[in-house]
């Protein structure tokens, strides 16, 4: 086992599932202690414990809610009594209900607001708490965004908003925060093979996304968090402010690429 992340201290929030698991699950098995940071304080403890039984991992957990005002500060203070410092920080939390969250005609400014609020209060303040203890030792900083805070889409307004200016966070981190030696970079997933998903999006809508993406295929949790893993590795030592998109190629085509390569009108 390559064990890369050795006597790093890693936490992810929003992370019993999904690309949350997937990332937790690749931290630690390259040597890194995790916390996993969730609401369901129970349901992680069972997760870790599992999973340190199984393959030997430093799983540990902690509760975040991100809409709990108390959480954030709560959070850093078990693991500076715990560990003493942070080396790694992913922010992974974000939300959005695809069935109020459409367009600017279709979006009631409350349902905009609260999305945007608590996406970017995840990331600011749960940054801003975690700096006495990145400065320590100097560490990575990594936000989950999505290819939506780039490419402009028919619905989801105030998600794919949110993101947007998550990537800006990301630069203006590594702008702010370079001279402690905190890196700050992004990773813009496109669509992944999630229960949330498949819970929330039609086979006709993945079907469409999917004629959009060179690669034609959904990302796996697994490939999203091993460009986390390159980010938070000291391979990435000199690597700040930078956005990845890792999407598939989601975006790059011409406007017509879709139906092109659906072969209704191939040249």
């Amino acid at each position: 086992m390559c064990e890369s992340l050795k006597n790093k201290v890693a936490l992810v929030t929003a992370s019993t599932h999904g690309i949350g698991l997937a990332i937790v699950k690749n931290l630690a098995q390259k040597g890194a202690t995790v916390y996993m940071a969730a609401r369901r304080l129970e349901y992680a403890d069972e997760l870790a414990s599992s999973m340190n039984q199984e393959f030997g991992w430093n799983v540990k957990t902690v509760c975040f809610d991100a809409y709990d005002e108390t959480c954030y500060s709560e959070m850093m203070k078990t693991i500076s009594e715990q560990e003493g410092r942070l080396d790694i920080l992913v922010n992974n939390f974000g939300t959005s209900n695809p069935m109020k969250d459409r367009s600017i005609e279709d979006t009631e400014w409350k349902e905009f607001r609260e999305t945007v609020d608590v996406d970017l209060e995840s990331v600011f303040r749960t940054t801003q708490e975690a700096l006495p203890l990145l400065k320590i030792r100097g560490g990575s900083i990594i936000n989950i965004s999505s290819i939506g805070g780039n490419v402009p889409d028919i619905s989801q307004i105030a998600y794919g908003t949110s993101k947007a200016a998550i990537n800006y966070l990301t630069k203006l981190f590594a702008v702010q925060l370079g001279r402690y030696q905190i890196r700050s970079n992004a990773v813009l997933p496109g669509m992944t093979a999630t229960d949330a998903v498949k819970d929330n999006l039609s086979d006709h809508f993945r079907d469409m996304f999917l004629h959009q993406t060179p690669l034609n295929r959904m990302a796996t949790p697994e490939e999203i968090a091993a460009a986390v893993a390159y980010f938070a590795s000291d391979e990435a030592a000199f690597t700040t402010g930078q956005i990845l998109e890792v999407a598939g190629g989601f975006g790059l085509g011409t406007p017509v690429y879709g139906d092109l390569m659906n072969g209704s009108n191939r040249r």
